[in-house]
């Protein structure tokens, strides 16, 4: 194999593309959102399938959603937080400045 620069490299370029930024970003708000409904979950000492039961969804669903693996409508965060007996809260932070 040829010295592309590396791991490094190869992500800035990929970043670089039209639209990757918005979509790793999206990607990392979906794992996190699955890391804590999985954390809420856990802490009841639920199970995925007790979950989509008391949230209407399918197990499968639930699986998905805690890999990170769906961007979740508003809707299917309220069901969540209501079957977790938790507030939703939806907002915006300032972030750093893009020059």
């Amino acid at each position: 194999m040829g010295d592309s620069g590396g791991w490094a490299a190869m992500r800035e370029r990929r970043l670089a593309e039209p639209g990757a930024a918005e979509a790793y970003d999206a990607a990392r708000l979906a794992f996190e959102l699955g890391r804590s409904v999985r954390e809420l979950r856990e802490r009841r000492g639920w199970s995925q399938a007790q979950l989509a039961t008391a949230s209407g969804m399918t197990q499968s669903a639930v699986v998905r959603f805690e890999a990170g693996g769906t961007v979740p409508t508003l809707p299917v965060l309220e069901r969540l937080a209501a079957a977790l007996n938790v507030r939703l809260k939806v907002g915006f932070e300032a972030g750093d400045a893009v020059a």
